[in-house]
């Protein structure tokens, strides 16, 4: 059904143009008796007069404007049309100053030589543009239209010379009082035969363009009309002779309109939409300067030329809140560029949903947010503004088969009381942020010392770019014993950093660094492939077989690809999958549904799962039924304090206990004194490292020190069992 208001196809009111047409067609050739000489005799002449002069002003400006736009529009159609219709407006011309009767007539005994004017002109138009539609347009040149033009004139005096010359031979066309002769009805016929060949061609190349076809096709129509009414008619009073007048005048309009529309108005429509189109780029353009196209919020570049003219026009005291979720890059990283933006995207509606109007909100960088405040009432108003935008991170983002949740960090500056231009205002919100990070409640106001802390941050993270490729990083590997065999029976890999300036830099320090920044990634496949490749390394030459501890951080744990990962590893490095053990941390457990399907994959391959630092997470054990959980290492921080603790003792005695009836293998890590190895016997766990044994040393010093490391926890044994003899 069509809409309302909408315009209706060509080809459907061409069609109800002529079915109207063919019925007042019909109307007027019944009923035309009724009307005859309505206009009164006398004034016939002058009516005529009217309607041939509005004729040939049409035709004459339908060539006029073809020869204007020749040298604009190089076309060799457009200016055949002009000359065609320049020779029709001077044979309409000397038709109508020859008429019997006129104002100015040449002659008043050849009734004949106008009518023989008259029917040339109307022969030679269809005929003319039957050539034109059948040969191929082409480009010319602009002083081509002297030619064509030149030819018109000349056929037109010829028309002139050749009528006059043979007046006493040429029969009348029309009897006074009589009407039309049978020559000139046939004539006429002709016309009609041509002019209907030449509808023909104009149905054919509708489509290419309907519009100018629209208008050629309805005045090839009334011309048709009028040339039917001229073989009907009885004499020059007779009302269908007026009408068919009337209809030739609208069909050379018609004829106009086409010319007109194809010349002048369809290039300035399309100039206009052009000009349309070019501003609709500019401010599209413009949009994309200033706005970042995942969130369509503000970009840098907006903030800083906004902020800019508001701290100077505000007189009152401004806030910056710099907003990031936390750990962004490791999700992007891990989840992929897609995920990533779509939780970027939701965090900004999020955002937007709660935020005054009044607020700026742009967009920073990748998973960072400004919003400046005008008009800053005190700084409680903007801790409770801060704590609304932490509360709506509360619901998970359902982002294809993940739920994740995010947490926002919120760093807060003044100005002026922080900061002295606009730059320094951002920045001072962005130290508080990074800051905020280590916060509990993850909010922190700007304070000066922060942006010292901010900048060694910025070039620690520059350095750990370079860390991988300059092989600055490498692997310590501490033993795991077997306290009821004395055995090495695994061992852990724990990474280090050596900078080539500033010496030996903690993993405390760096790998949190790594895990903002997404570089956990790749450093963690290399720490993978580099452990794995060492335990087969030492099993070649000659030492028994090891499984190997490797950490996985929360950030591999999301990557998309980590079970492949870890498979290629292994397939590159041979080495069997049980002598795998892959370790997450009590907090990474949070996202339930994720990581029970990630590490039931993990399983799958043949390796080992084990929590790290078992028992300083979270409180929720649902997991150690939910997860296909192998191993709990006890964190040190109990072992510290089990002879002087009781709480720490009974909740190792309580881990040790619960892992026995959950078939989990135990490890107690940080184990320095022989009092906390005897606690540890005694309540039957099964596997220890620590300092006691053997502190992280590098994979030559085990592989040489082995035997004397064994022997010594093997003498260490002994001797506690003495001990409890």
């Amino acid at each position: 059904m069509q809409k309302k208001g909408a315009k209706i196809p060509f080809y459907k009111q061409l069609v109800q143009f002529v079915l109207v047409s063919i019925i007042l067609l019909a109307m007027l050739i019944f009923w035309s008796e009724g009307v005859y000489g309505v206009f009164i005799v006398d004034n016939y002449v002058t009516i005529h007069l009217l309607i041939e002069i509005f004729i040939i002003v049409v035709s004459l400006t339908i060539a006029i404007q073809s020869w204007l736009i020749s040298p604009y529009i190089l076309s060799s159609v457009r200016l055949c049309l002009g000359a065609l219709f320049l020779t029709v407006g001077l044979l309409e011309m000397i038709h109508t100053l020859s008429y019997k009767g006129m104002p100015f007539f040449l002659t008043e005994s050849m009734t004949y030589a106008p009518t023989w004017f008259y029917m040339i002109s109307r022969l030679i138009l269809p005929i003319g543009v039957i050539v034109i539609l059948t040969v191929k347009e082409k480009t010319i040149s602009a002083s081509y239209r002297w030619i064509v033009y030149s030819i018109s004139l000349l056929f037109s005096i010829g028309c002139v010379v050749l009528v006059y010359a043979q007046m006493p031979w040429l029969p009348s066309l029309v009897q006074e009082g009589s009407g039309p002769t049978v020559l000139k009805i046939t004539l006429q016929y002709a016309a009609i035969f041509l002019q209907c060949i030449v509808l023909l061609f104009l149905m054919y190349y509708f489509k290419r363009a309907p519009r100018i076809m629209f208008y050629m096709i309805c005045g090839s129509v009334y011309l048709i009309m009028s040339d039917v009414l001229y073989t009907t008619y009885n004499d020059v009073y007779d009302i269908k002779n007026f009408v068919g007048h009337i209809l030739q005048l609208l069909a050379s309009y018609l004829f106009f309109r086409a010319i007109y529309y194809s010349s002048i108005e369809e290039p300035f429509q399309q100039l206009t939409e052009t000009q349309k189109h070019l501003k609709n780029s500019q401010e599209k353009m413009q949009f994309m300067a200033y706005h970042d196209d995942i969130t369509n919020l503000p970009n840098e570049r907006y903030l800083m030329e906004n902020l800019k003219k508001r701290i100077y026009i505000n007189d009152s005291q401004s806030a910056i809140l710099a907003i990031e979720i936390d750990r962004f890059s490791t999700f992007k990283a891990s989840l992929g560029k897609t995920c990533a933006d779509q939780m970027l995207g939701m965090t900004a509606k999020r955002l937007q949903q709660i935020l005054p109007g009044k607020y700026v909100l742009s967009i920073l960088r990748d998973g960072s947010f400004i919003l400046v405040i005008d008009d800053m009432k005190n700084t409680q108003y903007l801790m409770q503004l801060a704590l609304q935008l932490q509360q709506i991170m509360k619901e998970p983002f359902d982002i294809q088969h993940f739920s994740l949740k995010g947490v926002l960090n919120i760093g807060i500056a003044l100005y002026p009381v922080d900061a002295k231009n606009e730059e320094e205002f951002v920045m001072a919100a962005i130290y508080a942020m990074d800051e905020a990070r280590k916060h509990p409640s993850r909010i922190k106001f700007y304070e000066t010392t922060m942006s010292y802390g901010m900048a060694e941050k910025v070039i620690l993270e520059n350095d750990l770019h370079n860390a991988l490729e300059n092989d600055e990083l490498f692997l310590e590997y501490q033993p795991q014993i077997n306290i009821q065999t004395g055995e090495i029976v695994s061992v852990e890999a724990l990474v280090r950093w050596q900078h080539p300036k500033k010496g030996w830099i903690s993993p405390s320090v760096f790998i949190p660094v790594a895990e903002e920044s997404g570089l956990i990634i790749p450093i963690g496949q290399w720490v993978l492939e580099t452990a794995c490749m060492q335990v087969k390394q030492w099993e070649q030459e000659g030492l028994p077989p090891l499984k190997i501890a490797v950490n996985l951080s929360i950030g591999q744990l999301f990557q998309q690809d980590l079970v492949e990962m870890v498979q290629k590893v292994l397939e590159k490095t041979a080495l069997q999958p049980q002598y795998l053990q892959l370790e997450i941390t009590e907090s990474m457990t949070i996202n339930i549904d994720h990581m029970s399907a990630v590490l039931q994959d993990l399983k799958k391959l043949g390796i080992t799962i084990a929590v790290d630092d078992f028992g300083t997470g979270y409180s929720s054990l649902a997991y150690l039924k939910d997860f296909s959980i192998d191993c709990l290492k006890i964190d040190r921080s109990f072992m510290q304090k089990i002879q002087t603790n009781s709480t720490d003792e009974a909740l190792v005695a309580m881990i040790i206990s619960m892992a026995k009836h959950l078939q989990l293998k135990v490890v107690a890590e940080g184990i320095e004194e022989v009092e906390q190895l005897a606690y540890l016997k005694g309540s039957h766990c099964e596997t220890v490292q620590g300092y006691l044994f053997s502190k992280p040393i590098q994979p030559k010093l085990l592989q040489e020190n082995y035997g004397e490391i064994r022997d010594n926890a093997q003498r260490i044994l002994k001797q506690l069992a003495l001990i409890e003899a």
